[in-house]
This record gives structure tokens, sequence and C-alpha cells, in this order.
């Protein structure tokens, strides 16, 4: 059963690499375009981590924001192991490696994470992000989730 959930870790990634790779060969640095009045399209280079948090760190963070992704997803493939046939809580891990592990090539391969998708409401922008980035956020949703699930259940944890 652990190979279900390394599978859509897999899916995630190879999802995330593709979308990345459309945008880069479509579009320049910085290039935008509108799909939607609150949506568009663009190519963001991020150095740094969620909502470019140390993006002028002066190049430490690559490292930094690698070693964290290395050592949480050897961290999340052993519980993986230990919680494999807990569904959701299982579900909500895969897609959490599969996210920090496409951002981790991107990291490693350029030294910054491919961004694009683009949400503002007028001239207020929320920061680019990318399909790992989602990943990772539905992810840490139905661990939220699933937590509340068990204390409505009254399930000790594990």
């Amino acid at each position: 059963m652990l190979n279900r959930w390394l599978w859509l870790s897999a899916l995630v990634i190879v999802l995330d690499q593709l979308s990345k790779a459309w945008i880069v060969n479509r579009f320049v640095l910085g290039e935008s375009y509108t799909v939607l009045s609150v949506f568009n399209l663009v190519l963001a280079h991020n150095t740094g981590a969620a909502f470019s948090f140390l993006n002028n760190a002066g190049g430490m963070q690559r490292w930094l924001f690698s070693i964290i992704a290395i050592v949480a997803s050897a961290w999340i493939i052993w519980l993986l192991r230990k919680h494999r046939g807990q569904m959701l809580f299982a579900m909500a891990l895969s897609m959490i490696l599969g996210g920090a592990l496409g951002n981790l090539i991107d990291r490693l391969a350029y030294g910054y994470v491919v961004d694009f998708l683009s949400f503002h409401w007028n001239e207020n922008y929320f920061p680019a992000f990318n399909l790992a980035d989602s990943a990772i956020t539905c992810g840490a949703f139905l661990l939220i989730l699933e937590s509340f699930m068990k204390g409505k259940h009254g399930l000790a944890a594990g």
C-alpha cells in the first residue's frame, strides 16, 4: 500500500514539473497573461520559501530550504510507512511529499522555484505560486481535516 502513496507523490511531481516546463518555454521572466479578471499566468522566480520568505537572503536560502525539504521528505516517507493504512492521513502526506520534492527539484536545478499562478483582486496581488505549492496546501488542509475527524470520533492520534 505504500507504493500507492508514493505513486500519488510521483504524479504531483510530474504534473508540477510539466506545468513549470510549459510556462518556462512560453513566457519570459515577468511576462503575464490575463486568463480571468482575477487570475493571471506569470513567470516568476522565487529564491525564497512560501510568499517569497527570505527571497533576498543572499543565496543561503537555496541550501537551507533544500536541506529542510530533504529532511521533511525523509520524515514523511517514514510516516507513510507507519500509517499507510490511514487513507486521509496518507493521502495528505503524499501530496505534501510530492509538492516538497517538486519544488526541491527546481531549487537544486536552478537555484529558485518557478511560480506561475497569480491571483489578484484589483491591484492587490497574492504571491505567485505553482502546482507543488497547491499540493502542499491541499495536503495541509487534509491533515487539519483528518485531525478534526479524529477528535470528533474520539480516536487516539497515530
